[in-house]
């Protein structure tokens, strides 16, 4: 009897040890999310820009939560990349940012990284034909060095820029103020992107999303249309408009309003990008947000089995996902869905960059000099043109400068021995670089199945840039937190860098 009063006095005693520590399990167990993996393919600005806003909105998430990011090729950044010639960092991808690409600018703070200073003076514009320059701003220049120097001071800098400016207006009249009515018009309402996240929607839709901040109208129209209503001359659309257009996008003003006028916007002032190179935006983001980056893996199928997503790469590998994430335009990839998905069809913009260590050959454009030669040489829309534009990237030497050469179509090197006098190194890159636009744009879905599999890049048939794919994927990113996790408010929150685990990546 009193070995059993003995039993029942020593469990009950275990039974107080234990409780503060089965509390403790069950307060841990109760407030911990179930431990979950998002799948991200691609390792761009976009699929980079998901991870670091899960990261952002939802630290409290980063014990339990995973972060595979996928990228085809051996580095990140996708169509953001660069090319070194005779030993400087030039873009080859994405290029330029603008001032008001607010992710872009926080971006830039939060990695520490060095904005590349625009270089001091104003290139010179010419507006070629095929036959002839239709319009050329002025350039001073001297090839005895000493007055050269004294020609760049900034007093004679800003009387170049005046003469320019009041050639531009006396080709083109108030048109130019309505062109950039146009612009800011369109820049001012992209800017409710930006707003706090509590007076801003979670959009399921890339409709939705653009009537919101009342821009889905510019996307049902061409720019063409748009600028016709809002009274700017034929000679301005047809040549100013209409080069930049080509620049930018590789397409004419046929092309839909909301991306032209994005393609406005990117030939204004104080554009600027990031030393050594915008990748490291796509690096500095992967770094930071505690994620297992898989470089040259490319996933070829993605299965629905329920609960979960089974996503196998070519590498023979499968993973297992609760949430996964499309981060790269599937419109020239050959990835398997299972079940099938359905998607508009759309067709890239394909332009070809060629860069050329050399010199220009003045003979091609009918000057004496090479010095006569614009610093960025734009054309008008016409087929028989076998380059969209031609421009100095930088001046080595009298004898020698690196191009940048954008055309639709391969440039053969037969054409290059006539255009250039004299070629050191060429460098071809072929980039499938921004959808084909036309109005009225059809989006595809951000939820490509009703359940978790969701699509970046379907914003891009509205405008594609670094920024607007960062705007793009934060929105993925809120609904991702909403939808899986049932965090309804997301709120900004400062990540700390960590040392520890998948979080720094040595090969980037």
């Amino acid at each position: 009897m009193a070995t059993c009063d003995s039993g029942i006095e020593v469990t009950s005693k275990m039974h107080i040890l234990l409780l503060p520590f089965l509390l403790t399990f069950l307060h841990l167990s109760q407030a911990q999310p179930p431990s979950s993996t998002v799948c991200i393919i691609g390792a761009g600005i976009g699929g980079s820009s998901v991870a670091h806003f899960i990261r952002k909105y939802s630290p409290d998430l980063t014990p339990t939560t995973k972060i595979r990011v996928f990228e085809r090729n051996t580095i990140v950044g996708g169509r953001i990349a660069t090319v070194n010639i005779a030993g400087e960092t030039f873009e080859a991808g994405a290029s330029i940012l603008h001032p008001k690409n607010l992710h872009a600018v926080n971006y830039t703070k939060l990695l520490n990284l060095k904005p590349k200073q625009p270089s001091s003076g104003s290139l010179s514009l010419g507006i070629w034909d095929g036959d002839k320059f239709v319009f050329k701003t002025v350039e001073i220049s001297c090839n005895i060095s000493f007055i050269d120097k004294l020609l760049k001071l900034p007093f004679i800098e800003n009387l170049v820029s005046l003469v320019n400016s009041g050639l531009m207006f006396f080709r083109y009249g108030f048109s130019l103020f309505k062109m950039q009515n146009f612009v800011q018009s369109a820049v001012d309402k992209f800017s409710k992107y930006y707003e706090e996240t509590g007076s801003r929607p979670i959009f399921e839709t890339v409709d939705e999303m653009l009537k919101w901040a009342g821009l889905f109208n510019l996307t049902t129209r061409t720019l063409r249309d748009e600028l016709v209503d809002v009274g700017l001359s034929p000679l301005l659309i047809n040549e100013l408009v209409t080069v930049i257009t080509r620049i930018n996008y590789g397409q004419s003003v046929e092309m839909s309003g909301l991306g032209g006028a994005v393609s406005l916007a990117g030939s204004g002032g104080g554009l600027w990008s990031i030393d050594e190179g915008n990748w490291q935006m796509a690096a500095g983001l992967i770094n930071r947000s505690d994620v297992a980056l898989h470089l040259h893996e490319e996933i070829k199928s993605v299965a629905d089995l329920g609960d979960y997503y089974e996503l196998n790469s070519t590498k023979g590998n499968s993973y297992i996902c609760e949430v996964a994430v499309v981060a790269t335009p599937l419109d020239e990839i050959n990835i398997q869905f299972i079940p099938p998905i359905s998607i508009p069809e759309r067709k890239l913009q394909h332009t070809h960059a060629t860069f050329v260590r050399g010199l220009l050959n003045p003979v091609y454009f009918g000057l004496k000099a090479a010095a006569k030669i614009p610093d960025l040489v734009a054309t008008l829309e016409d087929p028989k043109l076998p380059f969209t534009s031609i421009s100095v990237l930088k001046k080595h030497n009298e004898e020698e400068s690196t191009y940048k050469i954008f055309s639709r179509q391969p440039v053969a090197d037969t054409l290059l021995d006539s255009i250039f006098s004299g070629r050191k190194e060429t460098i071809r890159i072929n980039w499938a670089a921004y959808p084909h636009y036309h109005a009225p744009e059809i989006f595809a879905p951000f939820i490509l199945d009703g359940r978790h599999l969701y699509y970046v890049n379907a914003f891009e048939n509205a405008a594609s840039t670094m920024e607007t794919s960062a705007v793009s994927a934060e929105n993925i990113a809120r609904l991702i937190l909403s939808r899986y996790f049932g965090k309804v408010n997301v709120h900004s929150s400062n990540l700390k860098v960590s040392s520890q685990g998948e979080d720094v990546h040595l090969d980037l």
